[in-house]
């Protein structure tokens, strides 16, 4: 199997194009070309006038050597790696104690299916609910204000990522080719095969829901157990060494593989872990508004006059901005043509964050407009100072909002002049349960208010009418990332808690579904490792 790259065609070119392009630029017959498949299909929107289709194309030929040997050289033709998945064991029927997986987010699902193909038969702990049932809990703090604190877009099945725009692209080093593993999974549980090829694949919420029941079905139906309503408030340790944990009902379960794959909201687990001395330290995150654009305005920007074109969708932006306080202000998880949504999962606390279903039809393009912080931002000090900060800021904001769960808002134009928003314009902010307009300059610390208001004008000279008067942000987006991380050595366990295994997102080593699904692979293996090397020693000795 050959890889050629940089094939290009025009945006309207029939299917049989891309056969004849990949047969001419080989320069063999079409009958020695027996079988492709496109591996990515990507545009250059820098290009909006010109666009066209870039094509990588794996390719099986009837001669093989003999092509690369003509094109020795070109690193547009090379030998296609090896993407098969291999599973690094299988289980010994006799496991003493099954492994647990903390949380059934992206990162906890990936651990618990790759952890059950083994046949280890994991059994998985989730402080939420299935996700139907969490579905409807989300929706009445959206239409009601009523929030369920163990319920909600951070809290049950599919994790945060299920309310989300359902990217599944990341920028993470992938030797192993992982990510392909995700997406297959993934494909297999009723996702869109173009996931598997197209430059930004994602699948959006109303797909997710019925993906994440299918996964589930297949843990369950190679002996692993998925517990809904278990929050677990305490690990067993014994002489350095995981035995086991504690749930919020007085459940004990043991076992000497725990898998933390928490989100990165699970605060009071976070507080936990720190009491019982779980080496955790603080890292940086972002802090910032969410801002709504009307899609076309990004559309006209990004594609020029092949914007509406079907084949392209919904255009996105990646913008970022280094300010002259030193800090950098960047677009956060953009979701094209989707909508603002209400991400708390503590009382009296307001957070934004963006969704999007798959056809991305909605009115308006959303996006993080966040400021990068670190520690030394932090009030106090210690693993969990970065948490206070987060719930400060979200308390500011119930509180502008009107303590309803309301987000506090403002006009572009009104922020950059600095006077408080009373009325909107054309653009209709979707947040639910609703926007109350104001003053944003008190929502967030004077260094970020400073970055963003230098950043804006900054990127509308990138993407002409992104600071339009009337575009409107809304606040906070607080949890871009977890603000801690629970740092693991090479064989990805606890440093100071043997058989203990962070993982994800919550964790500190994941951002978003494909990595958190990458890091949940990768930490099933080196659970597995583990377990199988144990059962190795028992016989031997």
């Amino acid at each position: 199997m050959l890889r050629i790259s940089e094939l290009r065609l025009p945006l309207d070119h029939p299917p049989e194009a891309l056969r004849a392009a990949l047969v001419q630029r080989l320069g063999v017959d079409d009958a020695d070309l027996l079988a492709f498949t496109v591996f990515k299909r990507s545009y250059d929107a820098r290009k909006a006038q010109h666009l066209t289709f870039i094509y990588i194309v794996d390719a099986e030929l009837r001669d093989e050597a003999a092509v690369l040997a003509r094109f020795a050289g070109d690193a547009h033709i090379k030998p296609a790696p090896d993407m098969t998945y291999r599973f690094v064991g299988t289980a010994p029927p006799d496991i003493a104690h099954r492994p647990i997986v903390i949380g059934f987010g992206p990162c906890g699902i990936f651990a618990a299916l790759i952890l059950a193909q083994m046949g280890f038969k994991p059994i998985v702990l989730e402080r939420g609910k299935a996700v139907r049932e969490r579905t409807q809990d989300t929706w009445g703090l959206w239409r009601r204000n009523v929030l369920n604190p163990e319920s909600n877009v951070q809290f049950g099945e599919g994790g945060a990522g299920t309310f989300s725009d359902g990217k599944l692209y990341s920028q993470i080093r992938d030797p192993k080719h992982l990510g392909r593993k995700v997406l297959t999974e993934f494909i297999k549980a009723g996702a869109p095969p173009e996931i598997l090829y197209v430059s930004k694949p994602h699948i959006g919420t109303f797909r997710l829901v019925g993906m994440v029941e299918t996964m589930r079905a297949e843990i369950q139906s190679l002996g692993g157990e998925i517990r809904f309503g278990q929050r677990v408030t305490d690990l067993l340790i014994e002489d350095g060494h995981v035995r086991g944990v504690r749930t919020a009902g007085g459940d004990e379960l043991r076992s000497d593989h725990v898998v933390l794959a928490l989100g990165h909201s699970a605060r009071d687990t976070f507080e936990m872990l720190h009491a019982q001395g779980v080496f955790m330290e603080a890292k940086p995150f972002s802090v910032g508004f969410r801002i709504e654009h009307p899609q076309s305005l990004i559309d006209r920007a990004r594609l020029g006059p092949h914007a509406g074109h079907p084949e392209l969708g919904a255009a996105d932006y990646k913008l970022v901005h280094h300010a002259r306080n030193g800090r950098t202000v960047y677009s956060f998880c953009m979701c094209p043509g989707g909508t603002v949504v209400a991400a708390t999962s503590e009382p009296e606390r307001v957070v934004t964050n963006g969704m999007s279903q798959y056809s991305r039809n909605e009115r308006n393009a959303n996006a993080g407009i966040v400021v990068g912080i670190d520690p030394r931002d932090f009030p106090g000090s210690g693993p969990l100072a970065g948490i206070a900060l987060q719930r400060e800021l979200e308390s500011r904001a119930y509180v502008l909002g009107g303590r309803s769960y309301e987000a506090p808002g403002q006009l572009v134009g009104d922020f950059l002049r600095g006077i408080p928003s009373t009325a909107l314009g054309d653009v209709e902010p979707s947040y639910k349960p609703g926007v109350r307009l104001g003053d944003l300059s008190t929502a967030l610390p004077d260094y970020a208010i400073a970055a963003l208001r230098e950043a804006l004008p900054a990127f509308d000279r990138q993407i002409k009418g992104f600071n339009r008067y009337d575009a409107v942000l809304t606040g906070v987006e607080t949890r871009t990332s977890s603000p801690l991380r629970i740092t693991r050595g090479e064989d990805c366990q606890s440093l100071n808690v043997k058989g203990l295994f962070p993982a994800g997102e919550g964790a500190g080593y994941a951002g978003g579904i494909l990595s958190a699904g990458v890091d949940g692979i990768r930490v099933a293996e080196a659970v597995a490792r583990d377990m199988l090397g144990e059962a190795v020693n028992a016989v031997e000795d």
